[in-house]
């Protein structure tokens, strides 16, 4: 039977995405070329692999059996096109990324960039979502993440040491509502508050000789980006929640000011995580040996 590697590599991206429009943004193509590639598929092999509705896209009984075969098929033309790909002396392609936006701040400057500038002939493509996903299937090299968010499955090379939060608030907040003092005063002040991707709401932890907790604190603003939690910080609008590294130029130049400190607990910093096998691609061999030789101190 005829047929290509893109088309099979499309009806895998539609299956896995549930969807035209978000498989092609994937594969870097437009919904009506992708639409065409499957439609000269299931017409050359005489059976429709996707039952479409107004609503939803999703596999025939015959589709879910051949994306079942071709998986491990495209896994293993993968492997074998990164096996020689270990012989280059310059990695060339695409390396995606799957971060978290916070994440990716921190390790942009030091690590993408500099990749790239020793790297000319490679392209990055990152993307980032508070949500974790499968980064083997959704066709990512690598993620960026905390320490304790990446699956257990996955080969591990840590990018910074621990990370510490740091609640901040300006001076004009505090001149009006003075400083807490313990965790418990946290009530009577107004608090950023911070909806996860998952949709919950973000409990501040806190930690002090052995004794450990999370609170619930009071806010009328809730936010779902770092950026803006601190922004607002900034402008007064109550304390907030966020990693030193965020705030420490903001501390040092006096807009912003620490509070409780001592009660605010490290956790494992950030990690580069990929799927184990047995060849990495010169493109990412290269990238974890940049993070290895960043002073992240």
């Amino acid at each position: 039977m005829r047929g290509s590697l893109a088309e099979l590599q499309a009806v895998v991206a539609v299956a896995a995405q549930g969807g035209f429009r978000s498989a092609a943004r994937e594969l870097g193509i437009s919904s009506s070329a992708l639409s065409q590639q499957i439609a000269t598929l299931e017409t050359r092999m005489g059976v429709r692999l996707f039952n479409r509705s107004t609503r939803s896209v999703v596999l025939s009984a015959a589709g879910e059996q051949f994306v079942a075969e071709i998986v491990p098929a495209l896994a293993a033309i993968r492997n074998a096109v990164e096996h020689v790909d270990e012989h280059r002396a310059e990695p060339t392609g695409t390396l995606r990324i799957n971060s978290s936006i916070g994440a990716i701040r921190m390790v942009l400057a030091p690590v993408v960039l500099e990749y790239m500038r020793l790297h000319p002939q490679m392209a990055v493509e990152i993307v980032t979502e508070g949500a974790l996903v499968d980064i083997n299937a959704q066709g990512f090299d690598a993620g960026i993440r905390i320490r304790e968010a990446v699956p257990p499955d996955m080969i591990v090379v840590p990018i910074s040491g621990s990370v510490r939060p740091a609640i901040v608030g300006s001076p004009e907040y505090f001149r009006h509502f003075g400083k807490p003092k313990m965790p418990a005063d946290l009530q009577s002040h107004q608090c950023i508050r911070a909806r996860m991707a998952s949709g919950a709401i973000y409990g501040w932890e806190f930690e002090r000789r052995g004794e450990s907790f999370t609170m619930d604190v009071p806010g009328k603003l809730t936010l779902d980006e770092s950026d803006l939690m601190l922004r607002a910080a900034r402008e007064g609008a109550g304390l907030a929640y966020l990693n030193e590294w965020q705030v420490a130029d903001d501390v040092a130049s006096g807009r912003l000011e620490q509070v409780l400190a001592e009660w605010t607990p490290p956790y494992p910093g950030l990690c580069l995580y990929y799927p184990g096998r047995r060849n990495i691609p010169a493109k990412l061999r290269s990238f974890i040996d940049l993070i290895k030789a960043v002073r992240w101190d």
